[in-house]
């Protein structure tokens, strides 16, 4: 019996019991009171709907799950940011699916709502990936207009990736099944076919209050723009449905129909399960994000046949680079090897840390996989690239400047999982969101800030000590250990992955066993969008 897996184990089955937990509480959405409120209207929930839609419920991932958790509290909260987002099949094809949750302030969009469908936008364009819009939304939510309404990132953003994913020829199906108003109507019109549900949808710029105060007429909102008068009347609509299921159907035989998709072309071979138990990773994870363990042996667990091929196995041990397969797929990996490490030269190296001989490694293995058309996956557990004299002597700067220029420039898919620490420009040249990876997740033991819990705190301590020294105030042991704690657990907060995920830094926080199906899913996602740009890596210091 090994005491320390089984302290690992008991730890991350605890994260993950948490995430369960949270994410049972997610999925109610506005509540059981507000739920029972739809179906009474004789209406699905955002997630009903869905699970209607897809073949296999199971066969999905979730992106934003826990977007808004913890954020707009003064407002009621906004669970899942009042948008559920699912990646699944539909008739056998591939597609996104965004389903307004009316149960969250009838479907009204707050600022982190429009971030998490741009971010669905977004994902259907890299991927040309068909998109499905389940629409019950009562409009920006106007408290907030001024975050959600003139700028780029904004709500009007939604129409122009609309017409642009049409000229690029990406499928766009909509159905309306409640409230669609003022700009928010543009939305279905502006897809490749919309639906309208009788009686319980309707469209209009304007509702019928609004009507009767700006031009004095009084109408009522079926009348006004319900679903005969869209689909009789002024044609704005394609299809009358009888109710949700009916829309549902509808969309379902339009799918399958569709034609087959131009293909990238990344090698798939019959995927086999990893030889070592993926269980274990639960037990190889260490408990502290300080302390060391080897990264080949969760590489073995997210592996087909647990095979491996390292590239430069014995140069720059501090970054594992190598091929392999995931659930068929050929993938290239880069990861950060957590034990400390001896070059053939005698010198010890920190786990996680990027040194020069690893960056220059990692940046010739992204370009091998560029050349071969091989999608990158980053097992991101780095504190940061190696400081000191002799670093930068020796050019640490340029050599980094070389791995982030190549995560830049690739042109293959890439998939990062960030397992434990992502700090500081650490993050960035292990493919951190602002590098555009295809999927970003985190496991319940990841870390993301600039810099960890206690250097952070260490560094903030002194700037808040030499400002009550200035005032006058004497700092005692004491007030200096409770100063530390509060300014810890204020920044403990932020580096917690629940807290990147409610603002989409991450597209989720996963169970390390559903990592497999995540790559597996995304790479299928990518194979929609045959490359198109040649890998180029631009002018780099040498």
């Amino acid at each position: 019996m090994d005491i320390n897996f089984n302290k690992n184990e008991d730890h991350n089955k605890l994260l993950l019991s948490a995430l369960k937990k949270r994410l049972t509480a997610v999925k109610l959405g506005g509540g059981k009171s507000r739920i029972e409120k739809q179906h009474a209207q004789g209406k699905m929930t955002a997630r009903e709907r869905i699970d209607y839609l897809l073949d296999d419920k199971a066969d999905a991932i979730e992106i934003g799950a826990f977007v808004g958790d913890g954020m707009y509290k003064e407002h009621g909260g906004c669970p899942s940011g009042g948008v559920v987002v699912k990646i699944g099949y539909v008739k056998g094809k591939q597609c996104i699916v965004v389903a307004n949750d009316a149960t969250v302030k009838a479907g009204a969009w707050f600022p982190i709502t429009a971030k998490k469908n741009l971010r669905a936008q977004e994902i259907a364009i890299e991927n040309k990936l068909p998109i499905i819009y389940l629409v019950d939304s009562a409009g920006v939510y106007l408290p907030m207009q001024d975050e959600i309404f003139p700028d780029k990132e904004h709500f009007g953003r939604i129409f122009r990736n609309n017409a642009v994913m049409s000229s690029m020829g990406i499928t766009q199906i909509s159905a309306v099944m409640g409230s669609c108003v003022a700009g928010g109507a543009y939305l279905p019109i502006m897809s490749d076919e919309a639906l309208i549900v009788d009686k319980t949808a309707s469209i209009f710029l304007a509702g019928s209050y609004l009507v009767k105060a700006a031009i004095g007429e009084s109408i009522d909102n079926e009348t006004l723009g319900g679903a005969t008068t869209h689909c009789e009347i002024s044609g704005v609509t394609d299809y009358k449905s009888k109710d949700d299921a009916d829309a549902l159907d509808t969309i379902k035989n339009i799918m399958s129909k569709i034609g087959d998709f131009d293909k990238a072309g990344y090698n798939r071979i019959k995927a086999e399960k990893p030889k070592e138990n993926p269980q274990d990773i639960y037990g190889i994870l260490p408990k502290s994000r300080s302390d060391q363990y080897d990264m080949v042996e969760i590489i073995k667990r997210l592996v087909d046949d647990s095979d491996f091929e390292q590239y430069k196995e014995g140069y720059g041990k501090t970054i594992l680079t190598g091929y392999a397969r995931i659930d068929g797929w050929a993938v290239g990996i880069v990861a950060n090897q957590r034990k400390v490490v001896k070059t053939t030269n005698g010198e010890m190296q920190f786990g996680g840390v990027i040194y020069s001989d690893s960056a220059d490694k990692a940046t010739r293995f992204i370009a091998n996989c560029n050349q071969k058309k091989i999608p990158l996956v980053f097992l991101q557990d780095v504190t940061g690239f190696m400081v000191g004299s002799k670093s930068e002597h020796g050019g640490i700067i340029k050599d980094g400047a070389k791995m982030v220029n190549a995560v830049s420039n690739s042109v293959v898919p890439k998939f990062t999982i960030v397992i434990g620490n992502s700090y500081g420009a650490g993050n960035y040249a292990m493919c951190g969101k602002a590098y555009d990876p295809r999927l970003i997740v985190a496991w319940p033991s990841a870390e993301l800030a600039v810099m960890s819990g206690n250097s952070a705190a260490k560094v903030l301590l002194q700037i808040e000590k030499a400002s009550l020294k200035k005032k006058g105030e004497e700092i005692t042991p004491e007030k200096e250990a409770e100063l530390f704690s509060k300014i810890k657990n204020r920044y403990d907060d932020q580096v917690s992955p629940y807290y990147a995920a409610s603002r989409l830094w991450t597209d989720g926080i996963i169970d390390p066993l559903d990592t497999r199906k995540w790559i597996s899913m995304g790479i299928d996602a990518a194979n929609h969008g045959p490359i198109e740009k040649p890998f180029n890596l631009g002018v780099i210091q040498v």
